[in-house]
C-alpha cells in the first residue's frame, strides 16, 4: 500500500510532532464546542489550556517552517528541526564543561586554564599522584635539572633593561608582561584591572593598537603604546600618522616604550578588526574614528614602505618620544623579508631597541578563520629566525627580543628563553586571570564575564578591585614557579637559560637538546659569509634593504 511506503513512513516520523500538536489543538476546540469532558480524566482544565496555547504556537511554527526557504532542515523537520539549532547553540558550553578532556587544547586545555585560575586565586597548584603527561610521547619537552641546585632568586629580580646606546631613556621591564589588547576589544573594567595589576606587580601593560584610553592611565601602571597601521590616537583626518598628536601622548609619564605593530600572529597581513557593535562613543573618541561601521585597520603602514623607511620611522618616533625605547612587533613571514629589515639596520646604523615576535598561535578578538589557522610562522620558528639573524648580523647586543604566543606557564617562559627571547608577553593568560572562561564570544559583544564587551551591564560583572588582585597574583606566582625551576636547574636568571638546557623527545628511543635539534648561528656568521647554513645563506642573499619583497 502506498501509505506504508518508506517515503511516507519517513515523512510521518519527520512531521509527527507537528501533526500531533495540530491534532491536539483541533481536538481541544471540538471538545470545548461540544462540552466533552473526556480529557478531564487525564488533565486538569488549566493544564489543558496551557497545552492548547502551546499547541497553537507550535502549529503556527510548523506552518512557518514548511513555507520558509532559508533552512532546508526546518522544511523537512517542522518544529523538531529547531532542536538542532538549539543544541548547536549550546554545543561549546556542553563540550567545555562535560566532554572536553583535561589535555585537549581548544585553544587552551583545561589543565592550562586551571593553572592560571589557581595561581590567580592564590590556590595550591601542585599536581597530585604524578603527571598526566605522557613523557614518552614524541615532542615531549623538559628542562634538565642540575645535581647542584642553587637557592632561588626573588621574582622581583627577573627584569631586563630595554634600550640600546641610541636610546636616551631605557626601561627596566619585567620578563613577563601583559601582551597587546585594545580598549574596545576589552571593556573599561578589564583595562582598569589589568593596568592596576601591572602597577602593583611592577610589569608593563601593552595598550594594543586601539590607543591610550583614560582607563590605561587611571591606575598608573606602566604602558607600552602599540602603534598600528591605523595610527589610532595620533592620526589626521585621512588616517595618516600625526607627529604632533603622537608626541603629546608619548610624553605621558606612564608611557615607557613605543611598539610599532607591523602585523600580529593571529591575522598576519590583515588589518585589525573591531566590530561596529563594540564601538562606543568613547572608543570612537580614543581611536579618532567614526561610529556605525566596523573599524578595520589598513593591512600595511602608510608612514613607511621599505625597510630603510621603517628604520627612519623608528628614529623619528624615538626623537618625538624624547628618547624612549622604540621597537616593532611582527609575526615572521618570509625569512628574507625580516632579513631585509636587518640589512636596513646595518645600512642606516639605526637599531630598534627591541623586537617582539608574535607567533601565529596568538589570539585575537576577531580574525578570519583561514588567517588564524593557516597564515604566519609559529612562535618557535619565528623567534629562532629573529634571534639567529640578529646574532649572525652582529646586532644581537643592540636589540632585545620579546616573545608572545600561548605563553601561560613558567615552562613556556623557559622554552622561549632557550630559543632567544629576553622577555615574554601573555594576553590570554591574563584574560584567564581576569576570569575568562574561553566562551569564544569575544567578537559578538556578549562576553559572559564582562571582559571582551562594551555592554555596560555585562562589564559590571567584572569587579576591578578583585580582578586587580588576581592579575597581580597570576604574574607573581608564575614567576615564583619560574624561580623554582631555574634554581633546580642551577640557574639564577631566565637570561642564563641556554639551548642545551632544554630537551625534547624526537622518537621513542631518542631525545635531543635544543642545541642539537635547532641550528644556532655564531656571532657575525652572516656577515662572514663562509660556511653559513644554506637556509640562512639563501635568505640573506635574497634580502635587500631597499624593499621588503624581492
Amino acid at each position: 500500500m502506498a501509505w506504508f511506503s518508506a517515503s511516507n513512513q519517513s515523512k510521518a516520523l519527520r512531521f509527527c510532532v507537528w501533526w500531533t500538536v495540530m491534532a491536539y489543538a483541533v481536538f481541544y476546540v471540538i471538545a470545548w464546542m461540544f462540552s466533552w469532558s473526556i480529557m478531564n480524566y487525564f488533565l486538569s482544565e488549566n493544564l489543558q489550556t496551557v497545552f492548547f496555547i502551546w499547541a497553537i504556537f507550535l502549529s503556527l511554527v510548523g506552518f512557518y517552517d514548511i513555507r520558509q526557504k532559508k533552512h532546508g532542515i526546518l522544511r523537512n523537520y517542522p518544529v523538531i528541526g529547531h532542536f538542532r539549532y538549539l543544541i548547536e547553540s549550546v554545543r561549546p558550553e556542553i563540550r567545555q564543561y562535560l566532554l572536553e578532556s583535561d589535555e585537549e587544547s581548544v585553544p587552551f586545555s583545561r589543565v592550562q586554564r586551571s593553572l592560571v585560575y589557581q595561581r590567580a586565586k592564590n590556590l595550591p597548584s601542585e599536581q597530585p599522584f604524578g603527571s598526566i603527561v605522557d613523557v614518552y610521547a614524541i615532542g615531549h619537552e623538559f628542562l634538565s635539572h642540575s645535581l647542584t641546585p642553587v637557592s632561588r632568586n626573588a621574582p622581583e629580580t627577573f627584569r631586563i633593561n630595554i634600550g640600546n646606546a641610541q636610546c636616551a631613556r631605557p626601561y627596566s621591564a619585567s620578563i613577563f608582561n601583559i601582551s597587546a589588547m585594545s580598549f574596545g576589544s576589552l571593556s573599561a573594567n578589564a583595562i582598569c584591572a589589568l593596568n592596576a595589576g601591572a602597577k602593583r606587580g611592577k610589569f608593563y601593560h601593552d595598550t594594543g593598537e586601539g590607543s591610550i584610553s583614560p582607563y590605561h592611565l587611571e591606575y598608573g601602571g606602566d604602558i607600552v603604546w602599540e602603534l598600528g597601521s591605523g595610527y589610532f590616537g595620533c592620526r589626521d583626518e585621512k588616517g595618516n600618522f600625526d607627529p604632533t598628536q603622537f608626541a603629546e601622548k608619548a610624553a605621558l609619564l606612564n608611557v615607557k616604550m613605543i611598539e610599532i605593530k607591523l602585523n600580529q600572529g593571529a591575522k598576519p597581513g590583515h588589518g585589525g578588526i573591531l566590530p561596529k557593535g563594540k564601538i562606543t562613543p568613547l572608543v570612537a573618541k580614543v581611536r579618532g574614528i567614526s561610529m556605525g561601521q566596523d573599524c578595520i585597520s589598513p593591512s600595511a603602514h602608510s608612514a613607511f614602505r621599505t625597510p630603510l623607511q621603517l628604520m627612519e620611522f623608528v628614529q623619528k618616533l624615538r626623537e618625538l618620544s624624547q628618547g624612549k625605547p622604540v621597537g616593532f612587533k611582527l609575526c615572521v613571514s618570509r625569512p628574507s623579508e625580516f632579513m631585509s629589515i636587518v640589512k636596513a639596520m646595518l645600512q642606516t646604523g639605526i637599531y630598534p631597541d627591541f623586537i617582539v615576535v608574535d607567533g601565529s598561535e596568538g589570539g585575537t578578538g576577531a580574525a578570519p578563520v583561514e588567517f588564524a589557522s593557516h597564515m604566519g610562522m609559529p612562535l618557535r620558528e619565528g623567534l629562532l629566525l629573529v634571534h639567529n639573524t640578529l646574532v649572525g648580523a652582529g646586532l644581537r647586543e643592540h636589540v632585545r627580543i620579546g616573545a608572545a604566543g600561548k605563553i601561560i606557564s613558567a615552562f613556556d617562559i623557559v622554552r622561549a628563553s632557550a630559543l632567544g627571547a629576553d622577555w615574554m608577553n601573555s594576553a590570554r593568560g591574563f584574560l584567564f586571570a581576569l576570569g575568562c572562561v574561553q566562551s569564544m564570544s569575544c567578537q559578538n559583544n556578549k562576553c559572559p564575564t564582562g571582559i571582551a564587551t562594551q555592554d555596560g551591564e555585562r562589564q559590571k560583572a567584572l569587579d576591578v578591585v578583585n580582578k586587580t588582585e588576581r592579575v597581580y597574583r597570576f604574574h607573581r606566582n608564575t614567576l615564583l614557579s619560574l624561580s623554582e625551576m631555574l634554581a633546580a636547574a642551577g640557574l639564577a636568571h631566565p637570561g642564563d637559560i641556554r639551548p642545551e638546557h632544554l630537551v625534547v623527545r624526537v622518537s621513542e628511543v631518542e631525545v635531543q637538546t635544543y642545541a642539537d635539534r635547532y641550528k644556532f648561528l655564531s656571532l657575525g656568521e652572516l656577515l662572514a659569509g663562509a660556511d653559513v647554513h644554506p637556509f640562512y645563506r639563501d635568505a640573506w642573499n635574497k634580502a635587500s634593504a631597499e624593499a621588503f619583497s624581492v
